[in-house]
């Protein structure tokens, strides 16, 4: 008998997870929830944001030692790079754009967003964390009665100290135009390591450290590199291994969650998936926008040989292999043969352009990495300013380049992107719900950039 596939356990215990969150509203089981099935959702929570820094580190030093002598690179290297780098940048623009104007957080009803924000501010001031408005539910007299019912709900103490949370808000200091710049930058990076919120921090060591491996003799740098991708090996092999017990995980996640929000009122479940098809929808009509507008406009403007139309029919295997597998990686055989024999790109050029695609170029998981962060900020009434926005557009695009070329993988850097604008990371769980057809989504778009960038600097190439 054949053994059931890892993602189909995933979603059943997904769907089981629902189910017994709507049966515990219905039967008043949601304090046997809270205390004996959501736990194993935090823990596997945690169990992610363990080996999220290490995993993100490891992955950028060796995303960039792989790209070789940086003297050798030239002219495609740069190019290649630059224009990974666009259409990232692109995608998470475009995610931003779409889900400021939809604001799919919005279509639930006033009393769970108003219940989510409060559950926020308990967090927030449990961690230590600022929040990011003025807004104070916690202060407002009226609301001691529910904040009572959300601690109680969701495991907060409500006596904690709100009018201390408040004064440390409003003593926050002035920010200055280079702050932004100032606070990447780590003065110790062992201390940033430790902070899932420093993560900015983190990648920009990530990054420097790579670059500055490129740069001194092969000698003296292969100690190094082997270690790097040793460790980077590890850590993805404890990624499988939390995988492996992920069903149940994600069964005790969603539980918990469901219940979490919902309490003994089932209603409150429908409200919380109907943000959820609107979320949906502006990743997908991100996803259908980058595939069907951004590329086709890039290619005409390079490539004048190939139709778009030609295109995605010498593409359409790797697509299709990219929607059943939700795998970069997986799928890169089958790009590279498309790319050669079907587009006619230089073998040269492909050899060297897709496999860093498939390691620094996820535009489809940015874009949807936009979007889940602002629709999870809708969701709990908290308003990103631009500043913020920036700093998704740069984390999501930075992320990306550690971001495991596997199923699943954008999960753990959405993580990693809630972590830097100060939101809860727990919150991944609200999304798993649809996170699998937009995983396979989100990996076709990832594939096709790849091809597009392939082509794009073969056609440069073949013209020099």
């Amino acid at each position: 008998m054949k053994k059931m596939a890892l993602h189909w356990k995933i979603i059943i215990g997904l769907f089981l997870g629902i189910l017994w969150a709507v049966l515990s509203g219905f039967f008043g089981w949601s304090e046997f929830t809270s205390g004996w099935i959501a736990p194993w959702g935090r823990i596997f929570i945690n169990l992610l944001k363990l080996i999220a820094i290490p995993l993100v580190l490891f992955s950028i030093v060796g995303g960039i030692v792989g790209l070789g002598d940086p003297k050798q690179l030239g002219r495609m290297g740069v190019r290649t790079l630059l224009l990974y780098l666009s259409t990232t940048v692109v995608a998470v623009s475009l995610g931003l754009l779409i889900v400021n104007v939809v604001q799919p957080g919005t279509w639930m009803d006033d009393s769970v967003r108003k219940e989510n924000r409060i559950a926020y501010e308990l967090w927030a001031q449990q961690e230590g964390q600022q929040v990011h408005d003025d807004i104070s539910l916690l202060s407002d007299p009226a609301n001691s009665t529910l904040v009572a019912e959300v601690a109680k709900r969701r495991g907060f103490d409500e006596d904690e100290s709100v009018q201390s949370r408040l004064k440390q808000a409003q003593s926050q200091k002035e920010s200055g135009p280079l702050t932004f710049l100032e606070d990447m930058v780590p003065a110790n990076v062992f201390k940033a390591m430790t902070d899932n919120g420093s993560m900015l921090k983190v990648i920009f060591f990530a990054l420097f450290f790579g670059i500055a491996l490129l740069f001194i003799p092969d000698a003296t740098a292969k100690p190094v590199v082997d270690l790097v991708n040793g460790l980077s090996e590890v850590f993805l092999k404890m990624v499988d291994l939390i995988m492996m017990a992920a069903p149940f995980f994600v069964f005790a996640l969603m539980a918990g969650i469901v219940s979490e929000i919902a309490g003994d009122n089932p209603a409150k479940i429908f409200e919380l998936f109907k943000g959820l098809t609107w979320y949906s929808l502006s990743v997908l009509g991100g996803l259908l926008l980058m595939a069907f507008v951004i590329y086709p406009t890039i290619m005409k403007f390079f490539v004048k040989r190939l139709s778009f139309k030609g295109f995605l029919k010498g593409i359409s295997p790797a697509q299709m292999l990219a929607f059943s597998t939700s795998s970069s990686a997986a799928t890169l055989p089958v790009t590279l043969e498309c790319v050669e024999e079907n587009l006619e790109v230089d073998p040269k050029v492909s050899s060297f352009v897709l496999p860093i695609g498939a390691t620094v170029n996820m535009d489809g998981t940015s874009l949807y990495q936009a979007v889940a962060v602002i629709f999870l900020a809708q969701m709990h009434m908290i308003d990103l300013n631009l500043a913020q926005q920036l700093t998704i557009i740069l984390t999501a695009t930075l992320a990306s380049i550690g971001s495991a070329a596997i199923p699943s993988a954008g999960l753990v850097m959405l993580m990693i992107v809630l972590s830097s604008v100060g939101l809860n990371p727990a919150w991944i769980g609200i999304i798993l719900p649809v996170d699998r057809i937009l995983d396979m989504v989100r990996t076709v778009v990832n594939v096709t950039g790849d091809a597009t960038v392939a082509t794009v600097i073969g056609e440069l190439k073949s013209e020099e």
